[in-house]
């Protein structure tokens, strides 16, 4: 048997919900492999969220530099080998970042899950596995390795000044329901009307205090300032006011969050806070919100009948439906519905 990898290499550039799914991977190596040296290569944003986790040496790969970034990142790898690299996402430009790591062993994912010449940078390859949530392939990447798959534990360092920040805007005396209504990808987006009838909802029935968030990018505040001013009721909007560690802190200390398919989604999960996922341009049970997938809104198969004529089981998994109405088969009713049966699921019983 081959020894264990004593260093390590992992390459997950992008995107925010995906580097979230790799945190369990890092903690699973810190577990099995004591005293391992582990080495990430990752975006510059992404490394704003997860750049401080205890025991990984961060390598930023901006995307944006162009080659001059390719170039920093080979100076920063110049004469060094890993044991083993984790070639963890499939993209032409990661295939090309995975060739300035030098690793004896180079594992990536299966034929089935492998394109943009990604088999070409690799020698080994995680288990074949159908209908697979992104989590747990990323998880599997580990059996190569001869370790057990990365079992779903999440730690996001947070420092006292983000908790600080999150109690400023957190409700004391009620439940506090979090939207974060914009993807990177329009069209996984609901409607500005749709998110405020469901704020609405929330205010009027359940008493919840509902904060509006979003980066500082001129879509996400002009998408959130359009969803307070469409309601009845005042929402707390901080759109553009946060850092991702504030936020994060912010959804570990909300009850829910409403969130298409999208970054926070998985941010929340992963700090322990339910997540009411809106779904219909992607499949949840392929990239929806890990430990929320039974408060997911899930009108994915109908949309794949009616925009793509095909069915769950005929369609090679990971297919997106992103057209324009797609989303819009998600109601207002199926949402305020879910929302209903979460808070009722939530609530003491009289005694």
């Amino acid at each position: 048997m081959s020894p264990k990898p004593q260093s390590i290499c992992l390459l997950r550039l992008s995107a925010l919900g995906d580097v979230t799914h790799v945190v369990p991977v890092v903690l699973s190596l810190q577990q099995q492999l004591p005293g391992v040296r582990l080495t990430w290569v990752i975006g510059k944003l992404e490394a704003r969220l997860l750049g401080d986790l205890p025991g990984v040496e961060f390598i930023v790969f901006d995307k944006r530099a162009g080659w001059r970034g390719y170039r920093e990142l080979w100076r920063s790898l110049r004469g060094r080998r890993f044991d083993a690299l984790l070639h963890m996402q499939v993209a032409a430009r990661a295939n090309l970042v995975s060739l300035l790591v030098r690793a004896r062993l180079r594992v990536g994912y299966d034929r089935a899950r492998s394109k943009d010449g990604h088999g070409l940078c690799i020698n080994r390859r995680i288990p074949p596995a159908r209908s697979q949530h992104v989590r747990d392939c990323l998880a599997s990447f580990l059996q190569p390795l001869g370790l057990q798959p990365a079992a779903p534990r999440w730690e996001i360092p947070l420092s006292e000044q983000d908790r600080v920040f999150a109690q400023q805007h957190l409700a004391q005396d009620r439940r506090n329901l979090v939207i974060s209504p914009c993807s990177s990808h329009p069209l996984r987006n609901w409607p500005v009307a749709h998110y405020a009838a469901l704020a609405d909802h929330a205010m009027d029935t359940h008493g919840m205090h509902v904060i509006l968030v979003g980066s500082p990018a001129p879509f996400e505040r002009e998408t959130c300032a359009a969803i307070a001013a469409a309601m009845r009721n005042t929402a707390h909007n901080i759109c553009g006011q946060d850092t991702l560690k504030q936020l994060t802190a912010l959804l570990a200390g909300a009850d829910l969050l409403v969130a298409p398919d999208t970054g926070p989604a998985h941010i929340a999960s992963s700090m322990g806070t339910d997540v009411l996922g809106l779904f219909a341009a992607s499949n949840p049970l392929r990239s929806g919100p890990y430990n929320s997938l039974h408060w997911c809104v899930n009108r994915y198969p109908e949309a794949l009948r009616q925009f793509r004529s095909s069915r769950v089981d005929e369609t090679r998994w990971g297919t997106k439906v992103e057209v324009a109405g797609a989303m819009e088969l998600v109601t207002v009713a199926d949402a305020t519905a879910k929302l209903d049966q979460w808070v009722q699921a939530h609530s003491t019983p009289a005694v």
